[in-house]
């Protein structure tokens, strides 16, 4: 089969399609005939040598998308549609940039569509941290005010769709004004950040916002903070800048009076198979999307890469293996 390895942490150069021998699975995993893998920051913090506990040489990808290869316990059918993500893919064992994966059967959420594949395997990842983010990091509620902190990157669009489906009013930023017609058309008012998003934040809605989504990082976290309301929430979720942590953190003066701070990261089971089921047929119906998608074939990992890490698009970025 055909796979990109990455040799070690570093540049794109590290990446290498080249040919691996068929996975074989053992009882509890699964082989999936992959066709289509969402790229995500996670795996370009992998490349850039700030994730731990990966080992190399290594196939990236923490999700996939295609049909069951081989069940070697009988459990899962041949050409069952499924998703695979998390679980540690791409990190202590080979991932999705690749035309076949091995995968813990506990990791797949088995689905039926007739969508594109490269438009399926934009959904899953970016889905279940969207939802778990405002479902359980912020317990969003119908009518509330909501700060998406990142808001052109592939989970801020995605998190966009599924506040607005809630019925949440949703503010969007992002660093260049010509991406703000990307958030209005999702639906969300969109604000250029320019480091100082709570005082524009504050004249909208001056006593500040019921819920914030930090996906940016910890380097503009104090400013989320302060646009959010006493007694509002900020779900802190992603690290687009690549700032994790907070040095010397002092909550009584870092953490506004009364603003609650929150985190979410999840796992495949964080997303139940009907809400992926519901948001594939509702994509398909085109009752919502999620977002652009950017679609690249395996043989082009490396300018995929580099564009993620040089924000040259926007958007969910996805490799088709196929």
């Amino acid at each position: 089969m055909r796979a990109a390895v990455l040799s070690g942490p570093g540049p794109v150069e590290n990446l290498t399609v080249t040919d691996l021998p068929l996975p074989e699975p053992g009882p509890g995993w699964v082989r999936v005939r992959v066709e289509a893998a969402g790229i995500n920051r996670s795996e370009l913090h992998t490349r850039l040598g700030l994730a731990v506990g990966v080992t190399f040489p290594r196939v990236p990808g923490i999700e996939a998308v295609g049909t069951v290869d081989l069940d070697p316990d009988g459990v899962l059918e041949p050409g069952t549609q499924v998703a695979a993500m998390m679980g540690d893919m791409g990190r202590s064992y080979d991932g999705g940039y690749a035309e076949y994966t091995i995968v813990p059967r506990e990791i797949l959420i088995p689905f039926r569509s007739e969508l594109p594949w490269e438009t399926i395997g934009a959904v899953p990842e970016t889905l279940q941290t969207a939802y778990g983010s405002l479902t359980t990091g912020l317990d969003l509620r119908e009518g509330q005010t909501l700060l998406i902190r990142g808001g052109t990157s592939a989970l801020g669009m995605a998190a966009t769709a599924l506040a607005r489906d809630m019925g949440a009013k949703v503010l969007a930023t992002s660093r260049s004004a010509a991406r703000l017609g990307a958030i209005e058309a999702q639906g969300a008012h969109g604000i250029v950040d320019d480091g100082k998003v709570a005082e524009k934040v504050r004249e909208l809605y001056p006593e500040g916002v019921d819920a914030a989504l930090e996906l940016v990082g910890t380097d503009v976290l104090p400013d989320t903070l302060r646009a959010v309301r006493v007694h509002g929430t900020v779900c802190f979720t992603g690290m687009l800048s690549n700032q994790w942590t907070v040095p010397d953190f002092y909550p009584i003066g870092y953490l506004p009076k009364g603003v609650r701070l929150a985190a979410y990261g999840g796992e495949s089971s964080d997303l139940p198979a009907e809400v992926l089921q519901s948001y594939l047929d509702r994509i398909a119906a085109g009752a919502v999307t999620l977002g652009p998608v950017t679609v690249y074939p395996l043989a082009d990992v490396r300018r995929a890469h580099d564009d993620l890490e040089h924000n040259r698009v926007f958007g969910k970025l996805v490799l088709r293996t196929r």
